[in-house]
């Protein structure tokens, strides 16, 4: 552990040469020094010290660079002392580096617009500034001490400089901010009898060293279009606008954004910066090769900053274009917000930020020495000793133990993720050399039944012929060869865990297939499957346990990100979090309809894929799934109302008084993964525009919900229950609902009521509605009239779903579950008058119970049906996951289900119409 004592124990010009020389060099600058280090630098600070400096006549240069010199001995003295930490150092200087370009940009443009005029834009006409963008630690404010700074300069568009004096020669706009680049460059960076304020790189600008010194948006977005490279959008993570007006920097930051992020997740970006680190480590091997007594690079070396750094920036790539809370520029903050998110767990995040801490300090130290821009340990035993005091350690040795145990934890975390995914042993490589052999064009059909069949695969000639037509396709015979062998190295895997895992491995293989022909052109799917193999195991588990969940899938398969963590995909919702998320995620678009749409529907198959590889796993009883799947429903239809009432340009209020009521399943909680929403809209508004808004409104929400778009529909609507039907208006007042129930309304939409409850929007209106409902299925009812509606409505709906010969219809036939439904609508119409207990909507289960226990029907056959209903709808659910739309089965697997409901049937209704 180092000894914070020893970080007093030798003064800070004792262990710093650069600082010992800037003191030798003026004596007063000691006592500067003290007071100065007091405190630490703000912008204030820094115009102060750089405005004494030009006031004793000292150009702005100069001035600036002894204010270099003067901030950076600061930081050494704080920091050696312990006054600051390794936050308030790169804080520091970073923002220095902000101060330095800023008042370089504003003196070096006035004297330009004093010599050729102001910049003007061609199509706008109006002035145009040069942006500087901080690229690389200067972006994320975390610069080292001795740091050059890469920048890159821009400006919004071409045209040519306006002139107000005869004097002044217009030139282009190009030109100006060319000259204006060059003598910035030579401001900042220019080595004087006061040093430098900032060595510059240009090499990150487009085209590099080749390309022009400055360029147009225009020629940005041109070259991210045409040219721009893999290594490039990494870089472009940091970019970070410096000067320049806000209105030009948002449309600099709309160029950039589509050509750094995806809106797809990008698991190719693992893959790239691979590649990457292997070159920069490359490098650094050849550098140690031929200089082994310096082979200890704590930036570019193994477990090093920059591996950090690509822990932090993989994620961002793959990530960030879906959550822009992944795009901010520093890596610390990176690193916490993948914490949140759980995609690394919290204590690797603290471990990895201790390390990238001790690793930056550790940095600045080397260059404290003699402020060089280094970042090996040195070689000279004095100055590893005087490294190693400044980090607080009594010698070298307990340094580098310390060094090295940080350099082994993050070396480990990335191999974690970017290590090369081997196939494991030389049987697997030799499997896949089989298959790859019997997959070329031309080979012998029975070399893939032979690779089938040594795999232990139950249908060998099935089974490989469905892959020869699919790898035959012309889908897949058009993708690239590194997307070719990728798949290969998928399908080979595929192979084997549908022999250990699937219970039928026909339809597992066929399912699969399906699947990765539908993602073969999709790079970065494949990516995800090659470097996680873990989800190619779930994935193989899901096609195999339900064919609805694989069709689902394969429809969306975005969904894969789903896979990649196990703790996350058990987690039951959190559903404050998650309508916390929706919203944050539709405001991050505002304006963008589309992407709104895409929002919608990206994060409801999220989490309905979540509840759907829970339940595969039996998590859920059908009724807790129903209930999570309406909530999510819920929480669904509040958004879009929200969302689509800022889309209503004449909209008279800024929170809309209207409601959305549901009815059928969603009313009832009774949701299954692939029901539409029964619902109407009420509102309460005297305002003489509400009308017309809230239809707008209604509309626009039919709209959002069913609208295709590449990620498919939110939900289908159906409004057929709105007062008068189809003939009706689409949205009504509460007070003209209220009067369409007690007076117009037929005894079918008081059935519908009984499971119906408000869903979203204004609460009052839901409030209101409640009330009406209660009142509703309060009224005293003529039993022989009730009896006879409910029966003659149940007729029609069996003479529409006859029955079939040899199968029971679990829904429709006689002792089904719409039995079941009319029977408890039928008590809550009869009795709710005198059993408050059942105009409460908790489900047809519970209305069964309270009706037993209020004497209504005998309790025992209230027991029974209950029992029966809840046995048909874990049936129906089972066979609906499998694909079937139709839940029929064979008579005897539910005869006992069947005469529980007739029985009850028979003792509320007698021979008027038997169920069974």
């Amino acid at each position: 552990m180092p000894n914070s004592n020893k970080l007093s124990s030798a003064s800070p010009s004792d262990l710093s040469r650069f600082l010992a020389r800037w003191l030798q060099a003026q004596p007063e600058r000691a006592a500067l020094l003290e007071e100065v280090s007091q405190l630490s630098f703000t912008n204030a600070r820094f115009a102060y010290f750089l405005q004494k400096e030009l006031s004793a006549g000292t150009g702005l240069p100069g001035a600036m660079r002894r204010l270099r010199n003067l901030v950076l001995c600061t930081l050494i003295q704080r920091d050696l002392r312990g006054q600051a930490d390794m936050h308030e150092v790169v804080d520091t200087i970073s923002h220095f580096a902000d101060f330095v370009v800023r008042t370089h940009v504003a003196d070096i443009s006035a004297e330009l617009q004093a010599l050729y005029g102001v910049p003007v834009g061609d199509d706008s006409g109006e002035e145009q500034q040069m942006i500087v963008l901080g690229m690389g630690k200067l972006g994320g404010y975390e610069l080292n001490v001795s740091s050059d700074i890469d920048l890159i300069f821009c400006y919004p568009e071409d045209g040519d400089t306006r002139t107000t004096e005869s004097s002044q020669k217009s030139i282009s706009n190009h030109e100006f901010f060319t000259r204006l680049g060059r003598r910035l460059i030579g401001a900042i960076s220019e080595i004087t009898a006061d040093g430098y304020s900032f060595r510059v790189d240009m090499a990150l600008r487009p085209n590099g060293q080749s390309g022009p010194l400055v360029a147009s948006f225009g020629m940005v977005e041109e070259y991210f279009l045409i040219q721009g490279r893999e290594w490039e959008r990494y870089a472009w993570v940091k970019a970070r606008a410096m000067t320049g007006k806000e209105s030009d920097i948002r449309q600099l930051e709309s160029i950039v954004r589509p050509f750094v992020y995806r809106r797809y997740l990008d698991f190719g970006a693992i893959d790239s910066l691979r590649s990457m680190h292997a070159q920069i480590r490359a490098e650094v091997l050849r550098q140690e090769t031929r200089h082994p007594e310096r082979n200890l690079n704590i930036k570019l070396g193994r477990g090093g900053i920059r591996e950090v750094e690509f822990l932090a920036q993989v994620f961002q790539i793959i990530r960030g274009g879906r959550d822009a809370g992944l795009r901010d520029r520093s890596t610390r903050n990176t690193l916490r917000a993948l914490a949140e998110r759980g995609i690394f767990n919290d204590d690797t995040v603290t471990r990895l930020l201790d390390s990238y801490c001790f690793l930056r300090n550790l940095e600045h130290r080397l260059q404290y020495l003699d402020d060089a821009q280094t970042h090996t340990f040195p070689v000279a035993d004095e100055d590893k000793l005087r490294v190693a005091r400044m980090m607080g350690y009594d010698d070298v040795g307990t340094l580098l133990q310390a060094l090295q145990a940080h350099r082994d934890f993050v070396a480990h975390q990335f191999d974690t993720i970017f290590g090369e995914k081997d196939s494991g042993c030389d049987t697997a490589e030799a499997r896949l050399a089989a298959l790859s052999s019997a997959l070329q064009a031309g080979a012998e059909e029975e070399a893939l039944v032979a690779v089938m069949e040594q795999a232990g695969m139950q249908d060998a000639s099935e089974t490989a012929r469905r892959l020869r037509a699919t790898w035959s396709s012309p889908r897949l015979q058009t993708i690239s060869e590194s997307s070719q062998q990728k798949l290969l190295q998928l399908v080979s895997g595929a192979i084997q865990l549908t022999v250990s895992h699937a219970r039928q491995q026909v339809p597992c293989w066929n399912r699969l297939l399906d699947f990765m022909e539908a993602i073969a052109r999709r790079s970065a799917y494949l990516s995800l499957l090659t470097e996680f193999p873990h989800t190619l195991d779930r994935l193989v588990r899901i096609m195999d346990a339900s064919e609805w969940a694989a069709k689902f899938l394969t429809r969306h398969p975005l969904l894969l990100d789903e896979l990649l963590d196990e703790r996350v995909l058990r987690q039951r919702p959190d559903w404050p979090q998650f309508r916390t998320e929706l919203q944050t995620a539709l405001q991050q678009h505002p304006g963008d309809v589309e992407r709104q749409l895409e929002v919608l529907r990206e994060l409801h198959h999220a989490l309905q894929f979540r509840l759907l590889t829970q339940d595969l796993e039996g998590q859920w009883t059908v009724e807790q799934l129903a209930d999570e799947l309406s909530l999510l429903a819920d929480i669904l239809v509040e958004a879009t109302i929200q969302a689509a009432w800022q889309t209503i340009a004449t909209r008279h209020r800024d929170v809309p008084r209207f409601a959305v009521i549901a009815y059928g399943k969603l009313g009832g909680k009774e949701l299954s993964y692939a029901s539409d929403l029964d619902v109407i809209f009420l509102y309460d508004d005297d305002d003489q525009e509400a009308p017309g808004n809230y239809a707008k409104l209604a509309q626009r929400f039919i709209t959002w919900m069913t609208s295709h778009t590449p990620s498919g529909i939110l939900f289908d609507i159906d409004v057929a229950l709105r007062p008068d039907g189809a003939s009706g208006l689409l949205v009504s007042s509460v007070a003209s609902f209220e009067r369409y129930q007690q007076q117009s309304a037929w005894l079918w939409e008081h059935q519908a009521l009984t499971r119906a409850r408000f869903c979203a929007g204004d609460s009052e209106i839901g409030a209101r509605f409640e009330a009406i409902r209660e009142q509703v299925l309060s009224t005293p009812r003529d039993e022989h009239h009730l009896r006879q509606e409910v029966l003659n409505m149940r007729q029609r709906m069996r003479d529409a779903n006859p029955p079939h010969e040899g199968v029971f219809d679990l829904k429709h036939d006689a002792g089904g579950m719409i039995d079941v439904e009319f029977m408890v609508q039928y008590l809550v119409l009869r009795y709710a008058a005198s059993v408050p207990a059942l105009r409460r909507n908790t489900g047809n289960i519970a209305l069964l119970r309270f009706a037993g226990e209020a004497g209504l029907i005998p309790a025992d056959q209230a027991a029974a049906c209950a029992s029966a209903y809840r046995s048909m709808r874990k049936l129906q659910h089972r066979i609906r996951l499998q694909g079937t739309e139709r839940a029929r089965v064979a008579p005897e697997l539910i005869a006992a289900e069947a005469e529980a409901a007739g029985g009850l049937w028979q003792t509320l209704f007698g021979d008027d119409q038997a169920a069974v």
